[in-house]
């Protein structure tokens, strides 16, 4: 290998760890946020985010906010979603999705045969037990029905179950809980070799 192969080789190598440390860098800022749906990987979402705020007005359910100045000039009014306190309806039509022209948000295309693209996966969800009422004794099921995806949240000798394969982490669930703390946990889709911890 000359010497200016060499040097290529090596701009390469450099290029190619930078951009990975970036990535991971912005990933573990991520765990302190949920991006809206079929947002880009955090990276290329900050790239493409223009901070325009049309998916906040568009959202018909109030779900997303703006993030605040104080968690930095890099993510200050980027779009997330707000789901200790709602959850997100997967709206048919995607209204934040279809809005947003940079791209930061982008749906999958259709597969060939045309079916939709499946729904994104936004968040972890888990039950917390020992604040769920079913797991104590007395009966409850006010979450029973709130999940629009079939199979997601399933009743198991009265005491409800999320099928972590099919959850997407809308937090209607949680939303439809009715103790405090909320015994549905949501976290960044980015936490997931996190410790659970209460949200």
């Amino acid at each position: 290998m000359d010497r200016r192969a060499f040097f290529r080789h090596g701009l390469r190598k450099v290029s190619r760890a930078a951009v990975e440390g970036a990535e991971q860098y912005t990933a573990r800022r991520a765990r302190r946020w949920i991006r809206p749906p079929y947002a880009l990987d955090e990276l290329e979402f900050l790239l493409a985010c223009t901070r325009c705020g049309e998916c906040l007005e568009v959202c018909p359910n109030g779900v997303i906010f703006g993030l605040s100045t104080r968690l930095g000039a890099q993510v200050a009014a980027t779009p997330a979603l707000d789901l200790l306190h709602k959850g997100c309806h997967l709206c048919r039509d995607w209204p934040c999705v279809n809005i947003c022209e940079p791209q930061a948000l982008k749906s999958p295309e259709s597969n060939p045969q045309g079916e939709p693209p499946p729904p994104p996966i936004l968040a972890l969800a888990e039950i917390d037990s020992s604040a769920c009422l079913p797991y104590a004794g007395p009966e409850c099921g006010a979450c029973r029905g709130s999940c629009p995806i079939p199979g997601a949240l399933q009743w198991r000798l009265d005491k409800p179950h999320i099928v972590r394969e099919l959850c997407v982490g809308c937090a209607l669930c949680r939303e439809a809980c009715i103790v405090e703390p909320k015994a549905i946990r949501i976290r960044s889709r980015y936490a997931e070799d996190d410790e659970p911890r209460p949200a």
